[in-house]
């Protein structure tokens, strides 16, 4: 799928593994409006790449609305990338036992809420836009969709519970979403990032070293992976026209431990 001349949603789009994907997909010709609840970094980064910001909880039907308004107003929406998540460490049950200290059931309905419940929301209503527009190709193509989910959607760790069943609940609906969008021509693939290097590990000799730890299982290359890899990534799902309802890993071939 040619992106020039069509506009692109990615949430989460202000850093990270959202930002790449924006900054990549500008360059191959989408005006990106860049999702996000990070204002001034946002607007920066739209700012940057000659795209939108548009200011949004991703669980908020009204405020992802206004985003894919804002995307039709620029050129026809035919892709999104839902990069935005949450990650809390906790375990099931506390150390003494008892009921009071087990997993808080409210930060782990949170991060269901932003990571999986806003996915889905983000992809009901972004597809409804594109299904409403006229198809780009022969075979009828209207969009394309790139979900995030992540390698302990399978490898989930001690304290990732609430995480793992975020991520995993992106990776089962994946063909499910793909098989409902087959009949308006949309395409729906799932990225699962292993231990991609990222700001939310920090700057600095003390994170250079927890990072280097964290790379003990990845096979090769020795290292974490980067953003812009990540970003290849779902620029090949989002234009390659024969790929659809696949969940793949970019992680270096890790299979992480349990701690």
């Amino acid at each position: 799928m040619d992106l020039n001349g069509t506009s692109a949603l990615v949430t989460g789009g202000a850093s990270g593994l959202g930002e790449s994907t924006a900054r990549l997909l500008a360059e191959r010709g989408a005006r990106v409006v860049v999702v996000d609840m990070n204002a001034e970094r946002g607007e920066s980064v739209a700012k940057d790449i000659g795209g939108m910001f548009a200011q949004a909880d991703v669980a908020d039907p009204e405020q992802v609305i206004a985003a894919v308004e804002a995307a039709k107003e620029i050129a026809p929406l035919r892709s999104l990338v839902t990069a935005a998540g949450i990650g809390m460490a906790t375990r099931t049950i506390g150390r003494d036992g008892s009921y009071e200290s087990a997993h808080d059931l409210d930060l782990f309905s949170k991060v269901l809420q932003v990571n999986l419940v806003g996915t889905f929301n983000c992809v009901r209503l972004a597809a409804s836009a594109m299904s409403q527009q006229d198809p780009v190709d022969e075979d009828g193509q209207r969009g394309s969709i790139v979900t995030v989910a992540s390698v302990a959607a399978f490898d989930g760790q001690i304290g990732q519970v609430s995480y793992s069943a975020s991520k995993g609940g992106v990776v089962g609906m994946t063909l499910p979403i793909a098989r409902d969008l087959s009949v308006v021509g949309i395409r729906v693939n799932c990225i699962a990032p292993g231990l991609i290097d990222t700001p939310i590990y920090g700057s600095g000799p003390g994170s250079d070293e927890f990072k280097d730890k964290l790379k003990r299982d990845v096979l090769f290359p020795d290292r974490l992976g980067t953003s812009e890899e990540f970003a290849t990534m779902a620029l090949e799902l989002i234009t390659n026209n024969y790929m659809n309802a696949e969940v793949i890993r970019v992680d270096g071939g890790v299979r992480m431990q349990p701690k």
